[in-house]
């Protein structure tokens, strides 16, 4: 039984706390640093004697030390999609990583296991993968042993993804692909990355993991496996990239925009594990593939 304390940042989000429960089940005690604790108390129960919830921006440098007081692990599984005010990919991956990684090595944690995205790249014009780029360059530099998880596009039960696919599938007798439907996507399982991060932390080298999935497929290929599985027949019509970035550019003006630049973005590059980095395999976990999980989301909706 292993009671060391882990703080997880981002632990109420859809990966953190997948890891949260992972990393319980391995015996730790977890602590999850979130601006909405209360949120955690629903999720995990208050009566655990395992978990504790406690309050802390990642901006706060004074709110972050606090929450590693004591800790031999830490997670950093915060991230955003969408910029809104002061929070933006910088502030996020960039300053805040920053923020966690310094306190970490200042108070003494031994091992920090930091949540960026497959693709990360300070040289790419999509700021988000910038920013996540460079996210990873400053943890690495604030804390020389920090390991890496690289998840490709992350699916499962109320995901932002496969969730919202499925449902336009079902509502659109024409589907709008992104471009030619030519992008390549390795889709990973949630709880397979939450396991990986995990298995990561009991890790005493700095490593880079990347997470994809079984089977790497074309967009099109993707969208026509979801629609089999859901017993669909779909019309997938090529919508040229640049229709996408007019359309999200005119819809960003919504409070709550259907789609945004920096996702046509994303979906102009291949999403895919590279063969010469570590993954699953080497974590010794063996990913679900898509349809085994969407078979199980189908039942249980």
């Amino acid at each position: 039984m292993n009671h060391r304390v882990v703080t997880v940042f981002g632990g109420t989000g859809f990966l953190g706390r997948r890891i949260v429960r992972h990393l319980r089940e391995a015996g730790s005690f977890v602590r999850i640093a979130s601006r909405h604790p209360e949120r955690a108390k629903k999720l995990f129960g208050s009566d655990d004697p395992q978990f504790q919830s406690v309050e802390a921006n990642i901006h706060d440098e004074r709110a972050i030390a606090d929450a590693l007081a004591g800790a031999y692990g830490v997670v950093n599984a915060v991230s955003l999609y969408v910029e809104h005010g002061q929070e933006t990919f910088h502030s996020v991956h960039v300053e805040s990583a920053r923020r966690v990684a310094a306190q970490a090595r200042r108070a003494g944690v031994k091992r920090l296991v930091h949540v960026s995205g497959i693709g990360s790249d300070v040289a790419s014009p999509s700021l988000y993968i910038r920013k996540r780029g460079e996210g990873e360059l400053v943890v690495r530099a604030a804390f020389a042993d920090a390991t890496i998880i690289r998840p490709a596009v992350m699916f499962g039960p109320d995901d932002a993804f496969l969730t919202i696919i499925l449902k336009l599938l079902r509502r659109l007798p024409i589907y709008p692909m992104f471009g030619r439907g030519l992008t390549r996507l390795q889709p990973a399982y949630v709880g397979d990355v939450a396991e990986a991060t995990a298995r990561a932390l009991q890790g005493t080298h700095a490593m880079t993991y990347e997470c994809g999935g079984p089977r790497i497929y074309s967009y099109e290929e993707f969208l026509r496996a979801v629609a089999h599985q859901a017993g669909l027949i779909p019309i997938l019509v090529p919508v040229p990239f640049a229709a996408w970035h007019a359309l999200a550019w005119a819809a960003e003006m919504l409070a709550s925009p259907p789609v945004t630049r920096n996702q046509v973005e994303l979906m102009q590059v291949d999403n895919v594990s590279s063969p010469q980095v570590p993954g699953f395999e080497e974590l010794g976990i063996s990913p679900h593939p898509v349809e085994e999980i969407l078979r199980e989301m189908l039942r249980d909706h």
